[in-house]
């Protein structure tokens, strides 16, 4: 893989150069491995096509939790979330010691103890972590999905972005099933609040209990706004927003 200079950027096919645009810019590649007929097939590939396999599961889970909470994930996760939750999937997956290899995957693995605490703390924006922006201790019922925090001072218990005014504290509570595809999710209540000195008292309650079996995951976010003549708005698309499974069960 080599990175196009120049410039003229080319995207498509010339013989077997491959020429295209990423995140980390333009880039050009040769073609080459090995044929995929042969992989499919071929004995000697036994341990590659395993490894895509669990890999393909891995990846099918990370996208499955990431539609589960896609709505508080719209102005609050980094470009590279796909690629890091994945990853995460992955170590998941390793810890299914019931099933065979190539056959190893999340909704076996996520029953064990383990597993859960790989995914608790995982933030969906790389760029603002919640442990870095947010101060003050909270609590999580696990029978409700309340989420509190007490005495909450914005000015002194969070990392403010640059230019924000206000804030808004939202919580969700999620039932996913790695096994059967399924999720309901419950958003809370928003607590808006303007960034200063006066103390609050912070209840965070689900809609309602989320439907059907699986795993439960409770979620905190943080969004940071800007208020112009009244009107509130995000800063920058989200970049300085926090959002993280804050515990799993």
């Amino acid at each position: 893989m080599a990175r196009q200079k120049g410039i003229i950027k080319l995207e498509g096919k010339i013989g077997d150069l491959s020429f295209y645009k990423s995140k980390d810019g333009y880039l050009a590649r040769e073609k080459g491995g090995v044929d995929g007929e042969r992989i499919k097939k071929d004995p000697a590939f036994v341990r590659t096509r395993e490894n895509g396999s669990e890999f393909g599961g891995s990846a099918k889970s990370g996208k499955l939790l990431r539609d589960a909470i896609r709505t508080m994930m719209q102005n609050a996760s980094d470009n590279r979330v796909t690629s890091r939750m994945t990853k995460l999937m992955s170590q998941i997956k390793n810890l299914d010691t019931a099933s065979v290899r190539g056959e190893r995957n999340v909704g076996v693995a996520i029953a064990g103890a383990p597993a859960k605490a790989l995914l608790k703390n995982f933030n969906m924006n790389d760029k603002a972590i919640l442990g870095s922006i947010l101060f003050n201790p909270y609590i999580v019922d696990l029978g409700t999905g309340v989420i509190t925090l007490n005495n909450l001072i914005p000015v002194n218990d969070l990392n403010n972005a640059p230019g924000a005014t206000h804030i808004t504290l939202r919580g969700g509570w999620v039932k996913v099933d790695f096994s059967t595809g399924d999720y309901d999710l419950q958003e809370s209540n928003a607590v808006n609040l303007p960034i200063d000195a006066t103390s609050t008292n912070v209840l965070l309650t689900p809609a309602g209990t989320p439907s059907g079996t699986g795993t439960d995951l409770y979620l905190l976010m943080v969004e940071f706004y800007q208020e112009v003549n009244g009107d509130q708005y995000t800063l920058k698309n989200g970049a300085f927003n926090a959002l993280a499974i804050v515990d799993v069960q």
